[in-house]
């Protein structure tokens, strides 16, 4: 009787996702590349080990060496920077997988899991820098994109760890849980990346053609958080639902790291918290003027009513509804 394998039921998912994503959302970039390797490595996991397809399992440890570098370019791309071409040399997994085969398949049980859990180390340890280390990402969003990538980190490198149990599988005389291992792991990890690759929240705004690049100034902390204050409610910034720390930085003329540093410093929060504090300043006004909570919500700067409802609760310590009876 046929039966689909674990890694064949992930691949499926996330072709429907992929498909949904490129279909209707008309989303394209890295993330979604990357979304398209994990349902592809689905596929190549199940033809390899479930189907016995002959050359399938000679082609699954080179395409799962293209993931976890692919994480990575798309972790930077959309959340830190622009893309550099000297990104194209992190894809360079498969050719060292096939100097692998033809040399020493053995080194093949080094190399992958090393990829898997140097690139998730580095994932997750700029993710957990906080919303600042992440300036391209929409500050609307929080700390939600830090913490999606920091899942996204950890599940490489538990991936790796499949290694480990093969081994110890082995030894015990339990070779015969090996497809298991693999399919659990593997089938958890696809499904981990690609499915948190289609957040909205790690979807960076195009960077503008006319960027200025960054350069060293003088000024002190206080004068900057001054600036930025009369540039914000001068022209309403934080009212923009996809602002970014890139874009305030560029209309300061400094660069960012600088502009974070120094409102981390003066405010005590980090950029992210100071302007979902203005919006959420701004819809306490709207409320006490009788507009209603969702109004308030969309026309403060907020697209989701969970981030609105969290950051209210953070500034004024209630819920906007019960922020709203107590001004009643």
């Amino acid at each position: 009787m046929p039966s689909l394998p674990i890694p064949l039921i992930s691949a499926l998912v996330l072709g429907f996702l992929l498909a949904r994503v490129w279909l209707v959302d008309r989303r394209a970039g890295p993330l979604v590349v990357l979304l398209a390797l994990c349902a592809a490595q689905g596929v190549i996991i199940s033809l390899a080990q479930h189907y016995r397809v002959p050359g399938f399992a000679l082609l699954q440890p080179i395409t799962a060496t293209l993931i976890p570098p692919m994480a990575w370019v798309a972790f930077q791309t959309t959340a830190i920077r622009g893309f550099r071409l000297s990104d194209g040399w992190h894809l360079s997994g498969p050719v060292v997988a096939v100097v692998c085969l033809v040399l020493h398949p053995g080194l093949l049980n080094v190399v992958i899991p090393g990829l898997f859990v140097a690139y998730g180390a580095a994932i997750l340890w700029v993710g957990l820098k906080g919303a600042d280390a992440m300036p391209r990402l929409r500050l609307e969003t929080g700390d939600l994109p830090g913490r999606i990538w920091q899942v996204i980190g950890a599940s490489l490198i538990a991936s790796a760890l499949s290694d480990a149990l093969i081994i110890a599988a082995s030894m015990l005389g339990a070779a015969f849980l090996q497809p298991w291992i693999i399919s659990i792991f593997s089938s958890g990890m696809l499904l981990a990346v690609g499915m948190l690759s289609l957040s909205s929240a790690l979807t960076a705004r195009p960077v503008d053609p006319d960027e200025p690049p960054e350069r060293p100034i003088s000024d002190q902390d206080i004068q900057i958080v001054e600036r930025l204050d009369a540039l914000v409610q001068e022209r309403r910034l934080f009212l923009d639902p996809d602002l970014t720390l890139s874009q305030l930085a560029r209309k300061m003329v400094i660069p960012a790291k600088q502009l974070s540093g120094a409102i981390n410093r003066v405010t005590g929060a980090n950029v992210s918290r100071y302007i979902n504090a203005a919006r959420i300043r701004t819809a306490q006004k709207m409320l006490t003027q009788g507009k209603s909570i969702t109004e308030a919500m969309f026309e403060s700067g907020f697209n989701t009513k969970s981030n609105f409802n969290r950051e209210f609760l953070r500034v004024a310590g209630k819920s906007p509804s019960d922020w709203l009876a107590d001004q009643r």
